[in-house]
């Protein structure tokens, strides 16, 4: 369990005090925060769904296959000339 720091406005913390008693603030705030995490995570998953269904960006994707390892396997050429050792000032 985290303790975690909120800003609040001051008229909802007083109709909040009011009607919620001390002992269950945490639990209805937890629950409450859930529900919202939860909206959104779904949300987010029907978004990613949306995205992998689509034919027409799948054959757009295909087309930049062919990029997939440009370049990727070369040694930069910088790295295959050996440096030589300076001498120390004086």
């Amino acid at each position: 369990m985290e303790k975690v720091l909120v800003s609040l406005p001051s008229q909802l913390v007083a109709r909040m005090r009011a009607t919620i008693p001390a002992r269950q603030r945490s639990k209805i705030i937890t629950h409450l925060i859930e529900e919202e995490v939860e909206r959104r995570e779904r949300m987010l998953y029907e978004c990613a769904l949306a995205v992998e269904n689509d034919k027409a960006l799948q054959l757009e994707m295909n087309e930049w296959d062919v990029t997939l390892n440009d370049g990727l396997n070369e040694e930069p050429s910088s790295s295959k000339v050996k440096k030589k050792k300076s001498k120390p000032s004086k």
